[in-house]
């Protein structure tokens, strides 16, 4: 039987992009038994939604495992990957370089005490 489709699921194109930047399984453990999309697609279920784990509809893998896979690839840095690889392509569709080219800082922040912080805002220039 096919799982229930949810608005927040990644399109083929999305899985497409998104499926090299996983890391792959430890070599001689036993191999993956769990889908890798239906494991992003319930993290970002998640993520959309703001549910609790526990809450995670039954169609999903275990809760327990999407839980692991969530944790293990944040202290992996597997959501920042996702995140410069998305916001890179998003740029150069709009004609941008993939990179912020400018950074700007407000200088009544930089005059204030170190306590209080620095606030700083990425900009484009267009050149």
């Amino acid at each position: 039987m096919a799982r229930k489709s949810y608005p927040t699921d990644l399109t083929d194109m999305e899985w497409e992009i998104l499926a090299p930047l996983i890391p792959p399984a430890k070599e001689g453990g036993h191999p993956p038994t769990t889908d890798m999309g239906e494991i992003c697609n319930a993290i970002y279920f998640h993520l959309k939604t703001g549910c609790q784990w526990n809450m995670l509809p039954g169609d999903f893998p275990p809760r327990s495992t999407v839980y692991s896979y969530y944790s293990k690839w944040q202290g992996q840095g597997v959501w920042e990957k996702f995140n410069h690889t998305l916001g890179g392509q998003v740029r150069s569709k709009l004609g941008k370089s993939t990179q912020p080219i400018a950074l700007a800082a407000d200088s009544q922040s930089v005059n204030t005490d170190q306590k209080k912080g620095m606030c700083m805002v990425l900009t484009d220039v267009k050149r």
